[in-house]
């Protein structure tokens, strides 16, 4: 009995253990192509709005593929001088997740801080969609209808970063992968 019964533990958080980092085939593949670029920067641009009234126009935009683990990637994002943005890809029960961690200059966090969702179920391996998840949604009522995309292009040459908001493009930002600062 008491050996059925370790049995039945080690099985029960071997499947604990297992779940609370499952993501599909593409989320996973996607994990790994961005995790490729570990420890390397690359400079980007705005690509739309291409009006120049947007506040990031003008200023160089770096994304830094900082830190790699098995379960986690943190991507800070700089405009300018400004370096309080951070992409954190997580690998949660849900699937692959995107967090937007926000800063102050001495590293506390921002009251809106944290928000994002859990990436739509998807073949595609160069393409991950987050709409906004209740966090989001309550956090910041008018990004209830937010979706993020990040997106490998098929030539591996360049990431994007896409928000839309009711559907609507709102900001997109292309970086260039064939030249790492």
């Amino acid at each position: 009995m008491k050996q059925l019964l370790l049995s039945l533990c080690l099985l029960v958080i071997f499947s604990c253990t297992r779940q609370q980092h499952q993501l599909s085939n593409s989320q996973q593949s996607f994990y790994k192509s961005i995790a490729n670029h570990c420890g390397k920067s690359y400079a980007g641009k705005v690509i739309f709005p291409s009006d120049g009234k947007d506040p990031f126009a003008g200023q160089a935009l770096t994304m830094h593929v900082a830190s790699c683990s098995d379960t986690t990637i943190r991507i800070p994002f700089h405009v300018g001088a400004d370096k309080s943005r951070t992409w954190v890809l997580n690998k949660t029960a849900e699937g692959l997740q995107l967090k937007h961690d926000h800063r102050h200059e001495d590293g506390t966090p921002d009251e809106v801080t944290m928000y994002g969702g859990i990436a739509l179920a998807s073949e595609d391996k160069l393409e991950q969609r987050f709409p906004a998840d209740a966090y989001t949604a309550q956090l910041i009522p008018a990004a209830a209808t937010n979706e993020w995309t990040m997106a490998l292009s098929p030539d591996g040459k360049t990431f994007s970063y896409i928000l839309k908001r009711d559907n609507q493009l709102r900001f997109r930002a292309d970086f260039d992968l064939t030249k790492p600062l």
